[in-house]
């Protein structure tokens, strides 16, 4: 038997177990419209690709976030820092010049928020969102905190904005004042919650969000994280996962050292 017959035999069985009926013919199946792809038929999922820029939180949580969920990827750099975001090419796949965008064969999603929500039902293999209703709430409800009351208040383009138009001074006070008012929030509201993580002793979304934004508080803006014991616990513990480490900006293929 030659190795192109044992392939088609291993096909077979692939289409025979998950479809449990098989074509009269193996050119009969090639010709059915119906048929799966090839990469469908021996478990083998297309590459996406990653539009980041290593500095970039949002960025740092899809990477993490893959990472988790063992989903391989191109990683697509974007200089912010030379406006790269802002060329042609870029605006066709986010008109907001944000990053991160994942491509997905057709299918082109931007923002972080909506990009793990889509990853959770295309790829649900190592869940972020637990099955329970009122965890699930409170991890959602964790992320939305992140990505709309604290990050967009520093980042790069109203930083700029407020250095331009007030001072350099009252820019970083700003950013300070807004992420110290967010992780008040977020102490509070997982402080009677148990685990080594977030939300418990699983990693989920809450996680994913909390991670880079505690990392990016830190170095960006020197808050003093003394102030918030239950975050630096979490932070702690997702400190020694190498999903987390692989996708921290420093082992970006962009990073400047």
């Amino acid at each position: 038997m030659s190795l192109t017959d044992c392939f088609a035999g291993h096909i077979i069985a692939k289409i025979l177990t998950k479809y449990q009926q098989l074509p009269t013919t193996l050119s009969e199946a090639f010709e059915l419209s119906t048929f799966p792809t090839m990469a469908a038929i021996i478990g083998e999922s297309p590459k996406l690709a990653l539009y980041s820029y290593w500095q970039s939180s949002c960025s740092w949580r899809v990477r993490f976030a893959l990472n988790l969920k063992g989903i391989s990827y191109e990683y697509k750099a974007v200089n912010l820092s030379k406006g790269e975001q802002f060329t042609p090419e870029f605006e066709k796949l986010n008109p907001l010049h944000f990053v991160p965008v994942l491509v997905d064969g057709e299918v082109v999603v931007s923002d972080s928020y909506a990009i793990l929500l889509y990853l959770e039902e295309k790829y649900p293999q190592r869940a972020l969102l637990p099955a329970d209703p009122q965890l699930k709430a409170l991890n959602l409800q964790v992320a939305s905190i992140v990505t709309s009351s604290i990050q967009p208040l520093h980042m790069l383009s109203t930083l700029k904005y407020l250095e331009q138009n007030v001072g350099p001074q009252e820019s970083l006070l700003f950013a300070q004042t807004n992420v110290e008012k967010g992780f008040n929030a977020l102490e509070k509201l997982l402080k009677d919650i148990n685990g080594k993580y977030a939300t418990g002793d699983e990693v989920y979304m809450a996680d994913v969000f909390m991670a880079p934004q505690i990392a990016a508080a830190m170095q960006r803006f020197k808050i003093d994280m003394s102030k918030y014991p239950r975050l630096c616990r979490t932070f702690e513990s997702l400190k020694a996962l190498l999903e987390f480490l692989d996708a921290s900006p420093e082992r970006q293929p962009d990073a400047v050292h």
